[in-house]
């Protein structure tokens, strides 16, 4: 198997030769590019990371079966195997829309704690069972109401929010065992002039100020792209970059992973699509492997040299070694249209295939061959080469020299342990499944969300019902009963959906709980479009019931267009079982199995996800859901 991976390395690099040559048939400059540790090093490099949240971005990745949840964890983490990833940053749950959706707190009120909420801790553990030496950061986007203490400002009473994040903090190490490295203070909350500037100069180049500092710099949430071909050219240009013109040590990547519905918003986001745990398909995107270019060959406290810089024809290089004689180079050409991000908008630059002569100096100048490493986006015929391991590169008179083309990648490197990772193809992709139940049944759950309900204001988590040893004795219950401290704009209303946003004719129904006299109220919902930072805004079809006894038919979350009213009899502390049919341009509704109302027009929206809410931040339960999609 090796000679034939070799061989099929040898044929893609002949390929690539031959197309340079064609490419520089009107003339290609040879340029001259010194690397040398004579004159100092630069900045102690600090690593390249993904992060999970900002918010409910790995929500879906926890639903996975084994083995392909295993799989993508160490496409993610194992040293050696794929990203490799030196940093996992995680979002601090504050039970508030965070982007894609809620992450739940450990401390829902300032009486109690649970450090077993969500899966940020678990995420946390499998990333330290493949690479114990990874870094641990926490930050928050949102806090629990009772934080801010009736304002929407978590810093008028700071020592309430510090002990509340270090309550966090102690909570990683006792009850998981965690040492958490870094933490922040609030994630894009402008404090000073200083960081006010910072922020709006975001990506590549840091302002004078943060310079002069002398601190380490981060971009410590980047990218915030599509996982596809242009995503990874994005990734491959800012990782070089963010050091070559800004002395950036640590980039960070927003986010980790594409593991929500995709119709959220920034849907396929992250280094790789996870969104499919009902079918167990994923797919290793191509940015897995512009990052396996850095990160297979350094690692945090290695230095960079001060011999970094860009291209003369375009793209840049940047050198690092451990002080133990190891030498990396990381060499991109990214095009400008090939390696857009998605913000801030790119400048206009050039790049063109050329040759570039590298010469060793100082502690590197004795090597004789390097490793070889090489990606290309190939935009034309659409075969992308991907992290290919090419021959050794000889070291003739303390020099190589390589054929640069645009669009490429390359490590060339003194590490010899680099490998592209792979496991047998995961299954086929396929839609939500259109009949689905759910009795949330279960004893010591490992998650406290049921498996594929995403939380898009509130949090919904499984309960043991004490009360009730019969039909209801485990349920799910939504939780937050005052509005956070929000980072986007949260519906009042709490809502959690599910399906497939495909999804038109369909019926849905639920169990039912009011827990809130006179002013509580529940719904079940179908043909929801949209959530994530947009949710406050979203239709669709929602059938309420209240506890003073009348029920309500809407085409929005904020009830403002209703479709139909009436009495319903219903009250607080009460089941009830509620169905929804929608078919067409109608919608009916049954309440305990009779009709209760029926033929709403419905003229919007088409299509979208089933959804179960409350009409406030209010506790209620939900029970024995059922879908059934045409």
């Amino acid at each position: 198997m090796s000679s034939v991976v070799h061989t099929n390395a040898h044929l893609n690099m002949l390929t690539h030769n031959l197309l340079f040559t064609i490419s520089c048939l009107l003339g290609c400059s040879a340029e001259f590019y010194v690397i040398d540790d004579r004159i100092g090093l630069g900045r102690e490099f600090d690593g390249i990371g993904g992060l999970s949240g900002g918010g409910a971005t790995s929500r879906l990745l926890v639903n996975y079966e084994e083995p392909y949840r295993s799989h993508i964890l160490d496409f993610l983490f194992k040293p050696n195997f794929g990203a490799s990833l030196h940093i996992l940053k995680v979002e601090i749950g504050g039970d508030a829309q965070t982007t894609d959706g809620t992450e739940p707190s450990h401390m829902h009120s300032k009486d109690e704690g649970n450090f077993f909420r969500g899966y940020e801790w678990w995420l946390m553990k499998e990333a330290k069972k493949r690479n114990p030496n990874i870094k641990l950061i926490g930050l928050p986007w949102a806090f629990p109401g009772w934080v801010g203490e009736g304002t929407q400002w978590p810093y008028f009473f700071p020592n309430v929010t510090a002990d509340y994040v270090v309550t966090w903090i102690y909570g990683a190490k006792q009850h998981h065992n965690l040492e958490i490295d870094y933490i922040g203070i609030w994630n894009e909350k402008k404090y000073d002039p200083v960081y006010i500037k910072v922020k709006k100069k975001i990506r590549v180049n840091s302002v004078t100020e943060a310079l002069l500092t002398e601190k380490k710099l981060w971009s410590s949430e980047d990218y915030s792209t599509f996982d596809d071909d242009i995503g990874a050219g994005c990734w491959a240009r800012i990782l070089n970059q963010n050091y070559v013109n800004g002395r950036m040590t640590s980039t960070i990547s927003w986010n980790l992973i594409a593991s929500y519905y995709e119709n959220l918003s920034f849907g396929g986001d992250g280094l790789m699509t996870a969104d499919e745990p009902w079918s167990g398909h994923y797919v290793v995107e191509s940015p897995i492997w512009m990052t396996a270019h850095t990160t297979q060959f350094t690692q945090p406290g290695w230095f960079y040299l001060q011999t970094v810089g860009n291209l003369t024809h375009g793209g840049s290089y940047v050198a690092l070694t451990d002080r133990k004689g190891n030498l990396t180079v990381v060499i991109q050409t990214m095009t400008h249209n090939h390696s857009q991000c998605i913000r801030p908008p790119l400048p206009h630059f050039d790049v063109s295939p050329q040759i570039a002569t590298f010469q060793l100096k100082g502690s590197f100048a004795h090597l004789t061959d390097l490793q070889v490493w090489y990606s290309k986006l190939d935009f034309e015929t659409k075969k992308d080469t991907l992290f290919q391991r090419s021959s050794p590169i000889k070291v003739y008179n303390g020099s190589f020299t390589l054929k640069l083309d645009v669009d490429e990648v390359y490590t060339i490197t003194t590490v010899n342990t680099g490998q592209r990772g792979a496991y047998p193809e995961p299954p086929k992709s396929r839609p939500f499944p259109k009949n689905y139940t759910d009795d949330f049944t279960i004893d010591n759950p490992p998650f406290s969300e049921a498996p594929y309900f995403a939380d898009q204001t509130g949090v919904f988590e499984y309960f043991r019902n004490s009360t009730d040893n019969g039909s209801h004795a485990f349920t799910l219950r939504q939780v937050v009963t005052e509005r956070p401290v929000t980072w986007a704009r949260d519906a009042d209303q709490t809502i959690s959906i599910i399906g497939d946003y495909s999804w038109t004719d369909l019926n849905v129904s639920c169990d039912v709980l009011i827990e809130t006299p006179v002013t509580g109220g529940v719904f079940l919902a179908a043909r929801i479009d949209q959530g994530g930072e947009s949710v406050r805004e979203a239709k669709g079809v929602f059938y309420w019931i209240y506890a003073n006894g009348t029920y309500k038919v809407t085409n929005d979350i904020g009830g403002q267009r209703v479709l139909a009213e009436g009495l319903s009899g219903t009250r607080e502390g009460v089941w009830y079982t509620l169905t929804l049919r929608v078919k067409g341009y109608f919608a009916t509704g049954m309440l305990n199995g009779y009709p209760l109302w029926k033929n709403a027009v419905v003229l919007e929206p088409k299509n979208g996800w089933t959804a179960l809410g409350t009409l406030s931040f209010e506790y209620a339960q939900f029970d024995n859901f059922e879908v059934n999609a045409e």
